[in-house]
């Protein structure tokens, strides 16, 4: 089992993955600092990150830091059809696969022992496989939970092996950064550095009520768990998202009231034809703002019904970017986002009476059937006509 035992959970990690299928596909690009991306850099090779390049940062600032990078635009059909052969491998090697993202995943091998070898055998075929079969590096992580197997492979990257077997996972874990704990970012990790927690174990040392005190309940309860590897977690097969979300780079200039909505409204019609798509509806609608210096900020807003309807969605978005107008205004705004959780299925959703005639449910299924048929940009909304919506990211099923 995942939480009790041996070390028997595995978490594959693709480096560097876009660049890295850039690099594969184009020999020229071996050995080179690589950056996918112009205006912001999706994603960068180890030998630009070197130089401090760093995904999210502006391409501007990429090449100030590395200028002799090598600037390539991101392919996405590659991208996609590298993540399906890496996955046809993970699920060759056992049926207990959790896609986190398309360049990474948990693998539970314990029942494995007798037909295919110890975990880190396992471990290191199916590196050889990834490498032989789709021609990329890739990095695993062995533990007896999912948190753990996550660090050791964010520990042995670039292209590395680390099993952190269970009698050593506490020694293995209290010397690292905080900032290795699952879910600690910038803000949190200054937090916790501020107050002279600067190692996993001083987090460990703390007792849970002083740590809820400096972070809220949730948080508080979350780390001091993590920083005992307490993670009774099982690998989930064929989970759902829990949401569905998109989001647009903006660069650093000033935006218009007006551009920023055409971009939400963009966004809203790719999240919510993704969840009719997926068949699911959902009821809290989050707003996510990144702003000039890097800092970011959320607003949300639950609704009483369930919905997967773009305009009861695009509404409920508008006022949560009103509201944050002032904070726009004062910090400037580089990336916007929206998401759509508490989601559920569209069987268990309880249809509402008297129903909305204005809903717009025709509209929106009608969109859809002509974006499937003759493509994402068949049609559009007026505002949008001729503009750059960014670049659709390559995912799991939703």
């Amino acid at each position: 089992m995942s939480g009790s035992g041996g070390a028997t959970i595995l978490h594959a990690d693709l480096d560097a993955f876009y660049a890295s299928v850039e690099q594969r596909d184009d020999p020229r690009l071996r050995g080179r600092p690589v950056i996918v991306g112009a205006g912001v850099v999706l994603a960068c090779s180890y030998e630009a990150k070197a130089f401090g390049v760093r995904t999210a940062m502006s391409g501007s600032q990429a090449l100030r830091r590395c200028p002799g990078a090598i600037v390539v635009d991101p392919r996405m059909p590659a991208y996609s059809e590298a993540s399906k052969a890496v996955f046809e491998v993970f699920e060759d090697t056992t049926p207990l696969v959790e896609g986190l993202s398309i360049d990474e995943a948990f693998l539970d091998v314990g029942g494995l022992w007798k037909i295919r070898g110890t975990p880190v055998q396992i471990a290191q075929r199916l590196r050889a496989e990834v490498l032989s079969r789709v021609g990329l590096p890739i990095t695993v992580g062995v533990a007896r939970t999912k948190f753990l197997a996550k660090v050791a492979s964010g520990v042995a990257k670039p292209d590395g092996l680390l099993e952190v077997p269970p009698d050593r996972e506490l020694d293995f874990l209290h010397p690292l950064d905080v900032s290795r704990l699952w879910g600690v970012g910038e803000v949190t990790a200054e937090k916790l550095r501020s107050r002279g927690l600067t190692k996993v174990g001083d987090v460990a040392m703390m007792p849970e009520a002083a740590l809820i005190s400096i972070l809220g309940r949730a948080s508080g309860r979350h780390l001091h768990a993590l920083a005992h590897n307490r993670d009774p977690r099982p690998i989930e097969v064929g989970r759902r998202r829990r949401s569905i979300g998109s989001q647009r780079a903006l660069g650093r200039s000033p935006k218009s009231p007006a551009t920023l909505d055409a971009v939400l409204a963009g966004l809203v019609d790719r999240v919510s034809r993704r969840m009719r798509g997926a068949g699911r509806s959902g009821r809290t609608v989050t707003l996510r703002l990144r702003f000039d210096d890097f800092s970011r900020a959320t607003r949300s807003h639950t609704l009483p019904e369930a919905t997967d309807q773009t305009r009861a969605i695009l509404h409920t978005a508008r006022t949560l970017l009103r509201t944050a107008r002032p904070l726009i205004d004062a910090q400037g705004i580089t990336m916007i986002g929206i998401s759509v959780g508490n989601l559920q299925t569209e069987a268990a959703i309880q249809l509402a009476l008297p129903f909305d005639k204005a809903a717009n449910n025709e509209l929106d299924s009608a969109l859809d059937l002509v974006k499937d048929k003759f493509g994402t940009n068949a049609i559009t909304r007026g505002v949008l006509l001729g503009k750059d919506q960014g670049i659709q990211m390559p995912m799991l099923p939703d």
